[in-house]
């Protein structure tokens, strides 16, 4: 009960740090995530795709494997302890991505509403609540990624 308590805690910071940490904690290195907190969760793809860092690219691939193993257990396939790997395994990825952030500010405000479809996902996992209302928007997000970013190495079907 204690571990739940932890990890929901840790969504809400994460979510916190993603959509509105204060300019002031932020690394000078690194650009400001507040601007972005009020941004449209369904990004729209630019007109020529944004670069992409070998930070994101691992992220992404880590939200698709672990979008996967949810897909499996919405559909009755896994038990609660892979379904919780499966969220501990979108946390990980998005603290990574964030902490070594080094995209442009639309590109970043772009992810930052996919990011949100995960973050979501993960939340109604750890509620015990998640299902194919959450799992569709997840795979949705990871279809606009490579119409949004250039990865050369995504493949639709690689899972």
């Amino acid at each position: 009960m204690l571990s739940r308590t932890i990890l929901s805690m840790s969504a809400l910071a994460l979510a916190g740090a993603l959509f509105a940490a204060p300019a002031a904690a932020q690394s000078t290195a690194h650009h400001d995530h507040a601007p972005h907190a009020g941004h449209d969760a369904q990004p729209q793809a630019p007109a020529q795709r944004w670069a992409t860092d070998a930070p994101l690219r691992a992220g992404m691939r880590n939200l698709r494997e672990a979008t996967e193993t949810l897909h499996h257990y919405e559909m009755g396939h896994l038990d609660d302890v892979q379904r919780d790997n499966a969220v501990d395994k979108i946390d990980a990825a998005i603290q990574d991505m964030i902490a070594h952030c080094t995209l442009k500010p639309d590109a970043d405000a772009a992810l930052h509403g996919l990011l949100a479809t995960f973050i979501a996902g993960a939340n109604a996992a750890r509620a015990g609540t998640f299902g194919k209302a959450e799992l569709a928007p997840m795979q949705d997000a990871l279809a606009q990624y490579p119409r949004m970013f250039e990865d050369h190495d995504w493949s639709e079907a690689a899972h």
